[in-house]
């Protein structure tokens, strides 16, 4: 079945125009989730609306209301919303181009893929695209979603486009509450380059494949122990001694550290004893089928 779409409409770029389609770029559908049961039954638990005068009542006795003042409602009816139309209601107008890096990481919140909707809007899409690619800018537009505008970058990705949603500046907190305090004294020029050379060592390509969830996967062991009728394993996590002089453990840590290696999953096999490693390295390598 082919993906739904959370928003159509129209890409939008001066006098070009062009039809598209806005897709989640995420899913949680495969992360584990709980159900709420009861205790003694076992039953999934309905969660049902109640009025504290009413009890229980039917979903489609429910209104949207907005509330003014303490406890006092004002109703929005579905014809309310549909007359609030705006521009971004079904069109992505580009306002601006930016460079990327100058939008602020806690600024970005939702990715989505956007895609040409329909044969038609291929070629004015691939120029669209194209533009932004060789630019090396993104695009700054805006766009209503779940009855609120959202303002988006969007740049280009692969043969698509990549959008994401960011938050207004009122959803950011300031940091002063919180780094205040913290000093800005310079550090001791030779902890300093410690701890740059421990950074050198650990270098690597950032791959989100050899990040894996490691409580995820642990949890579902667990799952599965108990589906057998096992006791669950209890794991914990390794104790880890007080840092008593910051100069010996950083010398300590540059010492000990290995560059980094991919995380394993369980689907990988577990490494061979060193002798049998030299003698399987002795034998010609089999080759591979295909």
């Amino acid at each position: 079945m082919a993906p739904r779409a959370s928003w159509k409409g129209y890409l939008k770029l001066s006098l070009v125009s062009c039809p598209v389609r806005l897709y989640p770029a995420t899913s949680s559908s495969e992360r584990i989730s709980f159900n709420q049961l009861h205790k003694d039954t076992h039953n999934r638990i309905n969660m049902k609306p109640v009025d504290p005068e009413l009890g229980l009542v039917e979903r489609s006795d429910l209104v949207k209301g907005y509330e003014y003042e303490d406890k006092k409602y004002i109703i929005i009816e579905d014809s309310d919303l549909d007359s609030v139309r705006i521009e971004s209601n079904h069109t992505m107008n580009i306002e601006a181009f930016v460079d990327e890096r100058s939008v602020d990481v806690i600024y970005q919140d939702a990715p989505y893929y956007l895609a040409p909707d329909g044969a038609m809007a291929e070629e004015t899409f691939v120029v669209l695209r194209e533009a932004l690619r060789k630019s090396g800018k993104v695009a700054i537009a805006r766009l209503v979603l779940s009855s609120r505008e959202r303002v988006i970058t969007i740049g280009a990705r692969e043969t698509g486009m990549f959008v994401c949603t960011l938050r207004n500046p009122s959803e950011v907190r300031g940091t002063a509450e919180y780094f205040g305090n913290i000093p800005v004294g310079k550090p001791e020029p030779e902890m300093l380059q410690l701890a740059e050379a421990l950074i050198q060592q650990k270098l690597t390509t950032f791959d989100p494949k050899n990040y894996e969830d490691r409580y995820e996967v642990a949890l579902m062991q667990m799952i599965r122990e108990k589906l057998k009728g096992h006791k669950p394993i209890i794991a914990e996590a390794p104790e880890r001694g007080n840092v008593i002089n910051l100069m010996d453990a950083l010398k300590a840590s540059l010492s000990q550290s290995k560059p980094p290696a991919k995380s394993k999953t369980k689907s990988e096999p577990a490494a061979k004893p060193a002798a049998k490693v030299a003698s399987a390295t002795a034998k010609p390598a089999a080759k591979q089928k295909f």
